[in-house]
């Protein structure tokens, strides 16, 4: 077993990597070999999807197994064997199925199809004991001793890259959002990486490509949301319960709380969002439900005490799921390319098991204490007050933005992040996303002149707003993000977080502030490599004050 794409990774005198199981994520080796070899034939069907797209020959469904497939090998994502078992003889026919579309595609228009190699021939084993046998060869450290780590590193960047593109896209294609041009692009990627690439400047730039891929998707995945449930709004959330049944709903995929809010309508249930759900409660179209009732507990690392505490049944949407509890193993459900092993699965879109636990279970007993957080400032919402914000600016009483958010872990070096939003100056602005905001969410803030301090920009997905807000605010002012008195501080734990990186590195954005620590897989060489060939920035988070002060030293 050997795994290094996440920040929790094991890093020791003796190497880099969880290398025995479980992993520090709770992985165990079956699963993660299951998942090198899922993604090995990945990129084998990307390598028949482009060259029969390149004959006139798309074919949607092949693209949409490449995208969820990939997702379910995210960090905290799919932890079941049997289901990666299942994905492998899936992703051996519809690789068939697309290279017969490839052959049939090229014998008429007279070409004689290209014979390929690697993934593209790779044939899975029958038996779960053999699949486990051919894992160490496409893992993905495999010829380490002869490729060298830098290498190896650098095919890791491009493939957790994609990973976090997968997942963005999925989001998008479940309400119905998809592109011909990522999918290309994605075959494409995908296909460059079978090829076993050795060129590490080579490989950097498609690293890049990796960045602008996202930047496609994300926007994409912003126009399903908005035009599926509306644009975000500002509103007050409500994050301590009332009386009544209760379903608490995490993860990431609107489409499945849209899918539970309307099978639970009039049914005497209360829906509660968690983690990087809190956002859905601006959307128009799912605020709508009386039902939704707030959002209850934070981020990720806290569901195995705040899971254990809520008293109604609990669904995983998509990632972050971790080991469940004795307490409420019972009653958590997974949905889509989720899994855990002894965990209800929903894969019919029928919320019945879960209604029926619900009624079942004793739900909240009294009303709590009423207290409420301010989310809804999406880029909607801050284009629409773009002008006062840059009067604010103009007029001095906004001295500067800080951009802090991103994954939140355990590491206790991400307090630093909590440090700089509550220690940034009254004068200045602190805008945040993804699950890193609840480290201060809760926090008072105040505003200025009517502007609120800190502003929710929504969860991981929606960096597309925080680039957007970015690019318009340079344009007000005439001069390029980087000259704008801006900051920003991204705290990173899995590969959706290196996509979004990657795609502010290949927006030319420099001085991002990254932690807890760089990822595993930047070895020295490719961090030189980066800072050099690109004229970037990658710099780990260091001390809060004193980052604060070089920061607005900067402004000055």
């Amino acid at each position: 077993m050997f795994c290094y794409q996440c920040e929790q990774t094991t890093r020791s005198p003796a190497g880099i990597g969880c290398t025995s199981e479980p992993g520090t994520c709770g992985k165990d080796e079956a699963t993660a070999g299951l998942q090198d070899i899922l993604t090995h034939l990945m990129k084998g069907i990307a390598q028949y999807a482009r060259r029969a797209r390149a004959m006139g020959v798309a074919d949607r469904h092949t693209d949409d197994f490449i995208f969820y497939g990939l997702f379910t090998t995210l960090t905290n994502v799919n932890f079941t064997a049997t289901r990666f078992v299942h994905l492998i003889q899936e992703a051996s026919k519809r690789r068939e199925r697309i290279k017969l579309l490839y052959e049939e595609a090229a014998r008429e228009q007279g070409k004689t199809p290209e014979i390929l190699s690697g993934p593209a021939l790779f044939q899975p084993a029958d038996s779960l004991e053999q699949l486990l046998r051919q894992a160490p060869s496409v893992a993905i450290n495999a010829d380490v001793e002869h490729l060298g780590s830098d290498v190896i590193g650098a095919r890791a960047l491009i493939l957790y890259g994609m990973k976090g593109v997968a997942a963005y896209a999925q989001h998008a294609r479940v309400l119905g959002y998809q592109s011909d041009e990522v999918d290309a692009q994605a075959e494409e990627i995908l296909d460059y990486l079978a090829s076993n690439p050795t060129d590490l400047d080579e490989m950097l730039e498609e690293s890049l490509e990796v960045g602008r891929l996202n930047l496609k998707v994300m926007e994409l995945l912003d126009v399903a949301n908005t035009d599926s449930f509306g644009a975000q709004e500002i509103t007050s959330v409500r994050i301590s319960p009332i009386q009544g049944k209760a379903i608490l709903v995490s993860g990431h995929d609107l489409h499945d709380l849209k899918q539970i809010l309307e099978q639970t309508k009039d049914q005497g249930i209360n829906v509660y969002t968690h983690g990087e759900m809190l956002p859905a409660n601006a959307y128009p179209l799912l605020k709508a439900y009386p039902h939704l009732a707030g959002n209850l507990g934070g981020a990720w690392q806290d569901q195995q005490r705040e899971f254990a505490d809520f008293p109604g049944p609990i669904v995983m949407t998509s990632n972050c799921i971790i080991e469940p509890g004795r307490s409420y193993k019972n009653r958590i459900f997974t949905l889509g390319p989720v899994g855990w092993p002894g965990v209800r699965h929903i894969d019919n879109g029928d919320f019945t098991p879960v209604i029926q636990a619900a009624k079942a279970l004793p739900g909240f007993t009294a009303d709590a204490k009423e207290q409420r957080i301010t989310i809804g400032f999406g880029h909607h919402t801050l284009l629409g007050v773009a002008d006062k914000i840059v009067d604010a600016v103009k007029h001095g009483d906004i001295r500067h933005f800080f951009l802090v958010g991103g994954c939140d872990g355990v590491s206790p070096a991400r307090n630093y992040f909590t440090e700089v939003a509550d220690n940034a100056p009254a004068d200045s602005v602190v805008m945040t996303l993804g699950c890193g905001k609840y480290r201060f969410n809760k926090h008072e803030f105040g505003d200025i002149g009517g502007i609120p301090r800190l502003l929710d920009i929504g969860q991981c997905n929606d960096a597309h707003s925080a680039i957007r807000v970015a690019g318009a605010l340079a344009e007000a002012f005439n001069c390029g993000v980087n000259d704008l008195p801006l900051s920003i501080m991204l705290s990173w734990f899995e590969q959706k977080a290196t996509a979004i990186h990657l795609s502010l590195l290949a927006l030319g954005i420099k001085g991002i502030k990254l932690g807890p620590t760089l990822p595993a897989y930047l070895t020295p060489t490719l961090v030189q490599k980066l800072q050099s060939r690109f004229d970037l920035d990658l710099d780990l988070i260091g001390e809060a004050q004193a980052d604060l002060q070089t920061a607005l030293a900067h402004t000055a």
